[in-house]
């Protein structure tokens, strides 16, 4: 935006120092008129005796001494408060720089104000703690986009090697290379589908229900008892209501990736996932946890990272896009939540999702807990388990 030219702060800081020494010094003339040479007569005393000035002749004596002190104090004002509005604005000529440089592309650059906490330095370290965190988001949005252009563009370099081999060979199965470009079409849409969910919850363009996650977690189970079946794995569901506050599709959505990543991330046969739910007075629980090979702490701290997965092995055609943890921390991260992941000795690992039952104060709209049903009462793991 194109601003008129003004005056600095520093020199209207200078300005109003002078002007309150100037308005201090004629407060100062006016109680010496209204106090003392009022009282005075105003012709001198002539007589045998001594010599008793008058107002007047105070008033011709004092003037001249009065204006060379208010020229005074308005040098003084305005140089000292040059001096000191300068002392005083050094640290937001600091800020505007750093800004500067900002918004020509560097967000390394850091202030790193010194000196004890006041507003300046305040503002200083809000705006390197802002300067990081868009550095860290800029960075994954960065790696992100990366790691998505290369997993779109596999789908699709291979939709253009199907094409050119049916294009040399006109006698090729046509059935077979229809199938082909549907699993490959099939792949680059859920990619799509995924990336857009994920955008949508960083934006966290989403109203806020209330949600019981328990019932999610019944709900996805079921969606997913034919995938189970089929791999051989026990789904075992249990625990008690836990009302929360969020969206509806996008925490079921949580709930299906996590329930799916621990059935395809599972034993050979034989394999058991478990589903916990549980409350208290601020949060709602869901607790994911699955048999499976022993993952090390190097592999588990990359599994919310996008297009990371955490085996080689994922049996059948749900080896996904790689993109379920990621979307898990996004839509927990969206709702204000926690994600902990915890690699069983056992093996497999462990997947504990905390959702606030109340907007948090920081996160814009006014908290509000929500009750629980009284009329529904808890499920015991016979009645869930699937």
């Amino acid at each position: 935006m194109d601003r008129r030219p003004g005056l600095s702060v520093r020199l209207k800081l200078a300005l109003s120092y002078a002007g309150f020494l100037m308005l201090a010094g004629g407060l100062l003339l006016a109680v010496v008129w209204a106090f003392l040479l009022r009282y005075v007569p105003a012709d001198a005393a002539v007589g045998p005796g001594p010599f008793f000035p008058g107002r007047y002749d105070l008033i011709r004596a004092f003037v001249p001494a009065a204006s060379w002190a208010l020229a005074f104090l308005l040098a003084f004002g305005l140089l000292g408060g040059w001096i000191l509005a300068g002392r005083m604005l050094a640290p937001l000529r600091r800020i505007t720089d750093a800004t500067r440089t900002t918004a020509d592309g560097s967000l390394s650059h850091r202030i790193r104000l010194e000196g004890r906490r006041d507003e300046f330095r305040e503002l200083a370290d809000s705006f390197d703690a802002m300067l990081t965190q868009l550095e860290a988001h800029l960075a994954e949005q960065q790696r992100f986009a990366a790691n998505a252009s290369h997993e779109l563009r596999t789908p699709l370099a291979v939709t253009q090697t199907l094409l050119d081999v049916a294009e040399r060979d006109p006698d090729h199965d046509q059935r077979e290379l229809l199938m082909r470009l549907r699993a490959v079409n099939t792949r680059a849409i859920e990619l799509t589908e995924a990336l857009l969910l994920l955008s949508r919850a960083d934006r966290r363009s989403f109203a806020r229900d209330r949600v019981d996650l328990s019932l999610l977690a019944e709900e996805a189970a079921e969606t997913l008892l034919p995938l189970a079946e089929k791999n051989g794995v026990s789904v075992d569901l249990s625990g008690d209501i836990a009302p929360a506050l969020g969206s509806d599709a996008l925490l079921l959505q949580m709930t299906v990736n996590l329930l799916h990543n621990a059935i395809v991330h599972n034993l050979s046969d034989g394999g058991s996932v478990r589903v916990r739910t549980s409350a208290d007075q601020r949060t709602a629980t869901l607790t994911v946890e699955n048999t499976g090979e022993i993952v090390s702490p190097q592999l588990l701290s990359t599994l919310t990272e996008p297009f990371q997965r955490g085996t080689q092995r994922i049996r059948g055609d749900h080896a996904g896009v790689g993109l379920g943890l990621a979307i898990v921390q996004s839509i927990v991260r969206a709702h204000d939540g926690a994600l902990t992941l915890e690699a069983r000795q056992e093996g497999g690992i462990r997947v504990t999702v905390r959702i606030p039952r109340s907007v948090p104060s920081g996160a814009g709209g006014i908290p509000a807990p929500i009750p629980s049903d009284p009329a529904r009462e808890p499920v015991g793991d016979s009645e869930r388990e699937n």
